[in-house]
This record gives C-alpha cells, sequence and structure tokens, in this order.
C-alpha cells in the first residue's frame, strides 16, 4: 500500500475518533507526560496542515481542516490540567448541571471564609486579607495533597473503583473551583489596597 493511501487510511480512522485521548493514542490520565503531548501535536500539526492538501479534492481538504482544528482542540485541552480534568468528568458524565454538590463541612468552612470576605468590604484590614488568603492557599494545598495519589494511580484502575476515583476527582475540582472563586476575590482587594 502507498504512503499516501496508508495515510489517507489513517485519517479517516481519526476522524471518527471524537476523544481526545483516542485521538493521540494515549491512555486517559489526569496526569500526561507534557513532553509526549507536545510532540504528537506538533507531529499532527506537520501531517494535517492544510497548505499540503491545497491540490487535494474539496471532501479531502475539508477532512483535513477538521483534522488540524480536532489536533487543535485536543492539546489545547489536553496541555492543560484543569481543562483536562474537566474533560475527563465531562466525558464520563460527572459534570452535570445541577447535580454538582459539594460535602456540607467544606461549604461550612468556605461560608466562614466569604463571611470574611464581606466584612472586608466594610472594614478593610490587611492584615485580615493576608490571613484569608493564607487560609484559602492553605486549604487548596491541602486539597492538591489528597487528590494527587488518586491522580497517580488512575490509570490503572478498573470498574468501580475507577468510579470512585471519579467521584473523588469531581469533589476535588469543585472545591478547586470555589476556591479558585475565593482568591480572584482575594486578588481583587489586594488590588484596592
Amino acid at each position: 500500500m502507498s504512503r499516501f493511501l496508508c495515510m489517507a487510511h489513517e485519517i479517516q480512522n481519526l476522524t471518527l475518533m471524537s476523544n481526545y485521548f483516542e485521538f493521540y493514542s494515549i491512555p486517559e490520565s489526569f496526569i500526561l507526560d507534557e513532553k509526549a503531548l507536545k510532540n504528537t501535536y506538533y507531529k499532527f500539526s506537520r501531517e494535517y496542515h492544510p497548505d499540503f492538501y491545497a491540490n487535494e479534492p474539496q471532501e479531502k481538504q475539508q477532512e483535513i481542516l477538521q483534522l488540524s482544528t480536532q489536533n487543535t482542540n485536543a492539546y489545547r485541552t489536553l496541555s492543560d490540567p484543569d481543562l483536562r480534568m474537566q474533560y475527563i468528568l465531562k466525558e464520563h458524565g460527572m459534570l452535570e448541571e445541577g447535580k454538582n454538590e459539594l460535602p456540607g463541612d467544606f461549604l461550612m468552612e468556605m461560608m466562614e471564609l466569604n463571611e470574611e470576605l464581606m466584612e472586608l468590604e466594610f472594614d478593610f484590614d490587611a492584615a485580615k486579607l493576608h490571613e484569608i488568603g493564607e487560609k484559602s492557599t492553605g486549604a487548596m494545598a491541602s486539597l492538591d495533597a489528597d487528590i494527587l495519589p488518586v491522580l497517580q494511580r488512575y490509570p490503572d484502575l478498573h470498574g468501580v473503583t475507577k468510579e470512585e476515583a471519579l467521584e473523588q476527582v469531581k469533589t476535588y475540582y469543585l472545591k478547586k473551583k470555589y476556591l479558585l472563586r475565593i482568591q480572584e476575590t482575594l486578588s481583587k482587594f489586594a488590588s484596592r489596597s
């Protein structure tokens, strides 16, 4: 089979794939080899560059354009740890609107932080701002440390244990989003002082 026919067959198989991990032929994982990912992205960028197919029929050009777009979208998503996490959770139907509940104890802790932030609105205190910042940074560090073992062993999990891991990652993801909103509010206070 000629190189062009082999490549055409390979392209046809890739266009059927919507999953970014399958597109790059890598196992689904929260922790990736960034260098290998980048190398694959550049390889596909060269292979599926629309300029190389300018003399091909319109249908082929469109197919290459779709592959080029998918390559860009896949890399943009998988190269960012937060987007990659969100992508995996969505692929497993874990981030459904209205079904994303956080544990009560976490919400109580965050309510206290939010109340402290509201107090700063009325009576700004740089020391208090720093204290709240330390609390949110500590909470984020604790979250990261707690989830790391789950993220590391995720590719080797199957069945129920994989589902449990995804639930843990979902909770982590939602808590992190909440904490990032608090840190965003803190940075607004810091810029005003």
